[in-house]
């Protein structure tokens, strides 16, 4: 009934403006006609007053977000993630410093301007921001009735986004019938409906379980896919950013950390802020095996445990069948916690050998990034 009586308001809307029907005209060209994408921050700061004084929320940030990426911000509550994605779309200005999208400053932009650009960056939110007295239907053409868009092409847009996102079907049902999944895919068809060319997604995926995490961070992939456009999320979570993302920003008291390609930054992290951040994705030695390790010396050693570490760099891959070579004894593997991103592998690989007390195999050191003795056992593990 919600969406039958916004169609009616469509049927029974003035004539366009010309420059209502300018934008309108805008709106339906081709995805990518216009602008590329490009977010740029040039010296970013910004600073809130409070009772207790001034909060630097953001200091110095420089960086670039390429055309077509998926590039994550994360860091640790209060880092200031959702201060730096509220600038590109001018929901936070920068005490200093510029944001530039696709080489203009939006700093600059009158009302009108700041239309236009918000238009062009779609944002999805953490806890959906649906209107509950909306079907599906009228929350994703919502923004197109807004801007006076007529009514056949509200209906063909809001159609088309509605399949990309697997909602067909779904038009006439309320956000109360619908699974947390399935309101982050009503949000995200909302995001897209004005053919964006950036979405920004302020920890979309926090109050989802697992596995409908997963099948979002899926879909955003197929959509930054088929749409070629810019994604850039935040969260607080590495797990999310090892799933879905090129380039890493790691944050840390309103400074950047590190930044560089996701594999690099899981496989090599070189802040304590990563590291913290990375943490819960790292496992420790099994239980079992730690309490029979023994140090040096010990009598009665039958076997060495060694840590074989892998940062992803220059194409190193483990290789059970070289250490086994190189150590001169059989090898056997105790736990993997191996990764491959970007067709880079990290991580690492606990095995055993034959007694290597003495001197540790020089061949050895060349199979991995790091080759480490954790100690020795009498008995087999």
């Amino acid at each position: 009934m919600a969406a039958l009586t916004l169609r009616h308001k469509i049927e029974a809307a003035p004539p366009l403006d010309d420059n209502t029907a300018a934008a309108a005209a805008d709106l339906a060209l081709p995805h990518g006609t216009v602008g590329k994408g490009v977010v740029a921050f040039e010296s970013v700061e910004k600073t809130y007053s409070s009772s207790a004084g001034s909060v630097h929320a953001l200091q110095g940030i420089t960086q670039t977000i390429p055309a077509g990426a998926i590039y994550g911000i994360i860091g640790r509550s209060g880092a200031g993630k959702s201060s730096l994605l509220r600038t590109i779309n001018r929901l936070e200005k920068p005490s200093r410093g510029r944001v530039l999208v696709d080489g203009q400053d939006i700093a600059q932009l009158d009302e009108t301007g700041l239309v236009v650009l918000r238009r062009r960056i779609g944002m999805i939110f953490q806890h959906f921001n649906l209107l509950s007295a909306k079907t599906v239907w009228g929350n994703v053409a919502l923004p197109l009735i807004v801007a006076g868009v007529p009514r056949r092409q509200i209906e063909e847009r809001v159609a088309d986004v509605l399949a990309l996102v697997g909602l067909e079907g779904k038009e006439r049902a309320y956000p109360s019938r619908l699974s947390g999944g399935q309101k982050q895919r009503v949000g995200i068809a909302r995001a897209l409906v004005h053919r964006p060319e950036i979405l920004l997604c302020d920890e979309a995926t926090s109050a989802l379980d697992p596995e409908t995490t997963l099948s979002i961070l899926q879909l955003l992939r197929d959509i930054n896919e088929r749409l070629k456009l810019t994604i850039v999320l935040i969260t607080h979570e590495m797990s999310v950013i090892r799933e879905i993302c090129d380039h890493v920003l790691v944050l840390d008291q309103g400074k950047i950390a590190e930044t560089g390609p996701v594999w690099r930054i899981f496989g090599d992290p070189r802040h304590d802020a990563t590291r913290a951040l990375l943490q819960p994705l790292t496992r420790d030695i099994p239980e079992d095996i730690a309490h029979h390790i023994r140090p040096a010396g010990s009598r009665d050693i039958k076997s060495t445990i060694l840590q074989l570490s892998y940062t992803g760099a220059g194409g190193l891959e483990p290789d059970l069948t070289k250490i086994a070579a190189a150590a001169g004894a059989p090898v056997r593997l105790l736990q993997s916690s191996l990764d491959r991103i970007q067709g880079h592998v990290h991580g690492r690989l606990l095995v055993a050998v034959g007694s290597l007390e003495k001197n540790l195999p020089a061949g050895i050191s060349g199979l991995a990034h790091e080759v480490k003795v954790l100690g020795y056992v009498g008995t087999d593990v």
